[in-house]
């Protein structure tokens, strides 16, 4: 829109006007540009020019060089879970190096290589003086916009975030790999939510990427037996080769009855749960021993209509919800660096940030769970 006196120009993806010179009178340059793979709507994913963040005097500003894409970024990016409301950057599974500090912050400097935790917690709350951050009552999430708030993520050259939530990277640890940091907690975080005695069974229900780290968490921890239920062959192949004692394709057989065979007929110590959906929760508890325990980790759907309510109570077992990490990042970047847990074998992929719709595209078709962990790099070219 331009007048008599200047020019005004409107981003189109922001919607935010943006003033040049009004009446003659100069404004101050506007930010460098970074690039970023902006959400604009549903299903639709722009790579576009971006004013690059400047970072607050808590933050630091990280320059981004590896962002997995998460199940849940799919399923936002369709408008399904209605977590990511555009216009809005999504990503929240990065690493990279310091890029500038904010007034306030010690101990970084620019170059050091960090990863950061995708809870944004407040650290000041009851929760987070207790150590539970996952639980913080001012939680944020980076790269998700509910309808509380919006914070843009790191499927973009740059992102500020708060340095007290910031993790230096090992010297062995590749970006790539490092990336893969946060799903790792997640996985630690609910093996560490459950009770695990020596010798004991667990199945995992879902060989998908969490379904996988939780395998190898639990042999970590010292279950003797795990057992992992999926559909896919080509998944509990995998499963096998990261620790699993057993498989069991769900479609083919009766995984509850063929859990008791491999009991005795006692039935499993733990279950865990990582799918989020009706028939595998009712899964998981039916493969559970009287007093068993069962781990919920999948979030696919916010509510399920067919809850066995009266075997839990006659069974007496335990259920356990289990969201996000807390804390975990030191001990899971040491055990990816000593490959005690294995991500390499699950990344799909490494492929430039300017490739990012198209691979969401292949990731949210009907084939698309044929593909492990998909990985951008801002920094590389096709």
């Amino acid at each position: 829109m331009c007048g008599a006196h200047g020019e005004i120009r409107v981003h189109p993806h922001l919607s935010v006007v943006e003033p040049r010179r009004i009446f003659n009178v100069p404004f101050a340059a506007p930010p460098p540009a970074m690039k970023a793979l902006l959400l604009t709507a549903p299903s639709r994913l722009e790579y576009v020019d971006f004013p690059e963040p400047s970072p607050a005097d808590d933050e630091v500003l990280v320059r981004v060089h590896a962002c997995g894409i998460c199940g849940s970024d799919i399923h936002g990016w369709d408008g399904s879970t209605g977590r990511r409301q555009p216009p809005l950057i999504m990503g929240h599974e990065a690493s990279g190096e310091v890029a500038a500090t904010g007034a306030r912050v010690s101990g970084w400097r620019k170059g050091d290589r960090v990863t950061f935790d995708s809870t944004i917690s407040c650290g000041a709350c009851r929760f987070c003086a207790t150590g539970a951050v996952n639980l913080c009552e001012d939680r944020r999430v980076v790269g998700v916009a509910p309808k509380e708030f919006r914070q843009h993520g790191a499927f973009a050259e740059y992102l500020a975030i708060p340095a007290r939530i910031l993790y230096r990277l090992p010297d062995s640890l590749a970006y790539d790999e490092a990336a893969m940091v946060e799903p790792v907690s997640i996985a630690v975080h609910a093996v560490k939510r459950a009770p695990i005695a020596p010798g004991a069974t667990a199945v995992v229900i879902g060989s998908g990427m969490i379904g996988l780290l939780v395998v190898q968490a639990l042999r970590w921890a010292g279950a003797t037996r795990v057992i992992a239920v999926d559909l896919a062959d080509s998944r509990l192949e995998l499963a096998r080769r990261l620790g699993a004692t057993h498989t069991i394709n769900s479609g083919v057989s009766d995984a509850a009855a063929e859990v008791a065979r491999l009991t005795d007929g006692l039935g499993a110590d733990l279950a865990f749960e990582v799918v989020g959906f009706g028939p595998t929760l009712n899964l998981a508890l039916n493969v559970l021993k009287r007093g068993g325990s069962c781990v919920l980790v999948g979030n696919l759907s916010p509510r399920t209509p067919d809850f066995p309510l009266q075997a839990v109570v006659t069974k007496e077992l335990t259920l356990l919800g289990s969201c996000a990490s807390a804390g975990e990042y030191p001990l899971c970047l040491d055990l990816i660096s000593r490959r005690v847990i294995e991500v390499r074998p699950m990344i799909e992929t490494v492929a430039p940030l300017a490739d990012g719709a198209t691979w969401f595209d292949r990731l949210s078709a009907k084939d698309g769970g044929r593909y492990m962990k998909v990985i951008l790099a801002p920094g590389r070219r096709g």
